[in-house]
């Protein structure tokens, strides 16, 4: 078969970028840190424990796709405590949340919409759960590789926007002048499997934006983010309040460089997450999980913190005597 040339494989991005699906189902994954290398994946009882990099001691454990929040959450508690011989400590590593494409068109449920807000509220995000500093006071090191990021791309049709983005990656196809040097399909699809976006399409949308909060806290990351893009009005509130987002500057570095210090950042950190907090007791979410919510709500976001702000704040005070 005859590589694909650029525009042949902007076509095939398109057309492959979402399944569309009324939302509802939910999947995660968590990266871990490894005791010893894995080589391969191992079945956990739900889903898969699988090397996250070539180096040395980084897995992820990933759930399958889910009936609803709680049951996914339930199944990556099963699946995390499986894992757990194998584990070594909590590192400051990310937690992926996957959500239906949703429909298509531009209603509530539309893809085209949710595919907008997902960006508009992945910095937001990225910034209150900002766990992963730096030396040189950077909140989340994680994030900071998306710093020169613009929040949504001007591109109306989410299927072109992301066969943009792909085909602007360094890659397989950046530099190929030649049929004898252009990719085949492999390597395409090698080479979208390997980009880390905050926001990606894989037939479902992938949000990546959190660093793993302490303890259980990537609870409160699946929770939040499932249902300020899940729940009809709490989508339509959280579009209303991360819109503006949109035209400020340098926001991804802002996120990954001052966390919730931000000011606007921090306001809408607030807001999205007393919505988040109450679609949760709207649907009658267990006690035990609205609790982690409210907990890290109080603790972090309505002060203007992240978790990384504790880490700093151990490392630059003086040990007391």
């Amino acid at each position: 078969m005859t590589p694909p040339n650029e525009r042949a494989a902007a076509l095939m991005l398109a057309e492959h970028a979402f399944a569309p699906a009324t939302p509802g189902f939910v999947g995660a994954a968590v990266d871990v840190p490894m005791a010893r290398p894995l080589e391969e994946g191992t079945r956990l009882r739900h889903g898969f424990l699988a090397p996250r990099s070539p180096g040395p001691g980084l897995g992820t454990v990933s759930g399958p796709p889910s009936p609803g929040l709680e049951v996914c959450i339930d199944r990556m508690a099963d699946d995390l405590a499986a894992a757990g011989p194998v584990l070594d400590g909590v590192g400051d590593y990310g937690v992926r949340v996957a959500l239906e494409a949703g429909l298509e068109g531009g209603g509530p449920l539309g893809l085209t919409r949710r595919w907008a807000l997902a960006h508009t509220l992945a910095p937001v995000l990225a910034a209150a759960f900002a766990n992963s500093p730096t030396l040189d006071g950077w909140r989340s090191g994680r994030q900071a590789r998306h710093r020169h990021l613009p929040v949504l791309r001007a591109v109306a049709d989410p299927r072109r926007s992301w066969a943009a983005y792909v085909l602007e990656q360094p890659g397989p196809f950046r530099g190929a002048r030649h049929d004898h040097e252009r990719p085949g399909l492999d390597d395409l699809a090698r080479h979208v499997e390997a980009l880390t976006p905050p926001v990606a399409a894989r037939g479902h949308l992938e949000i990546d934006v959190a660093d793993r909060p302490p303890r259980d806290g990537w609870k409160v990351v699946v929770a939040v983010t499932a249902v300020l893009l899940d729940d009809p009005r709490a989508a339509a509130a959280t579009e209303e309040i991360t819109a503006p987002l949109a035209a400020e500057a340098g926001l991804w570095e802002r996120a990954a460089r001052d966390g919730l210090s931000d000011p606007a950042l921090a306001v809408a950190a607030r807001e999205c997450f007393l919505q988040a907090y109450g679609t949760l007791a709207r649907h009658g979410t267990g006690r035990d999980l609205r609790d982690q919510v409210a907990e890290f709500t109080e603790q972090y976001v309505m002060r203007g913190r992240c978790p990384a702000d504790d880490v700093l704040e151990r490392t630059v005070r003086p040990a007391r005597r």
